[in-house]
């Protein structure tokens, strides 16, 4: 069994991932609106691998005997304003999603859960891993998006993108 508050923050992260999907799926919706299909490609996927990671928590939990509590998942709060003011809030949400995962490390450390903590290594080095790739289209829209020809081989890049499962083995 595992511990109480761990078992607290695992369900809470199952509703923020799914949050993330609802969220990510209003950028693609945003930027299909505004012509810029490989955006709204990329967060579609984006959004696809939020629900994979919500369900790894939700497997992570039933593979220990835990209770899969699931809430209600907010409608995103973010005013989409801008292309470039999207991506600015792709990264921030990232850095929070990073923080809700140490705090989940933190509290498996501290009553020494190495299950747990072992199971949260992937999302650790995963969170690593979107927060420079949100970085990066932020400097790339910053170098190209007022450029319309750059600004449309950054999209047809984007859009070239396809959706890989995640590679987690519970």
């Amino acid at each position: 069994m595992l511990d109480k508050k761990v078992v607290e923050l695992l369900n809470q992260q199952v509703n923020k991932e799914f949050y993330s999907a609802y969220l990510y799926l209003d950028f693609s919706n945003f930027y299909y609106d505004q012509g810029l299909d490989g955006f709204g490609n990329w967060y579609k996927i984006q959004a696809q691998e939020e629900r994979d990671h919500a369900m790894l928590f939700v497997q992570y939990l039933q593979n220990n005997g835990e209770k899969v509590e699931l809430e209600a998942i907010d409608k995103p709060g973010i005013v989409l304003e801008s292309a470039k003011a999207v991506l600015g809030e792709g990264l921030k949400h990232e850095q929070y999603v990073t923080s809700l995962i140490h705090n989940i490390y933190d509290a498996a450390y501290s009553i020494k859960d190495f299950r747990t903590m072992q199971f949260l290594d992937w999302f650790v080095k995963e969170q690593g891993e979107e927060e420079t790739n949100a970085e990066n289209l932020v400097k790339k829209f910053e170098l190209f998006g007022d450029d319309p020809k750059s600004l449309y081989m950054l999209d047809s890049e984007l859009g070239a993108r396809v959706y890989s499962a995640p590679s987690l083995t519970l």
